[in-house]
């Protein structure tokens, strides 16, 4: 049996990240892989004047793919 070390997470629940595209805020991460994959609410724009439609919008990312706000 061998044992597997995994790396503390970069970022963590409720920090705003940035990343091409856009910016968001992390609702939850996991491991899969030997990574870490975070699950990002999309930053919302001005609202229209019809109003809000659905859902926000929610994006997985890996660690490489964020940088800090």
């Amino acid at each position: 049996m061998t044992a597997t070390f995994m790396r503390r997470p970069k970022f963590r629940n409720a920090q705003w990240v940035s990343f091409v595209g856009g910016k968001g805020i992390i609702r939850n991460y996991t491991s899969e892989s030997g990574t870490w994959t975070y699950l990002i609410e999309m930053a919302l724009g001005l609202e229209p004047d019809f109003g809000r439609v659905g859902a926000e919008t929610m994006i997985l990312l890996t660690e490489a793919d964020l940088r800090t706000t």
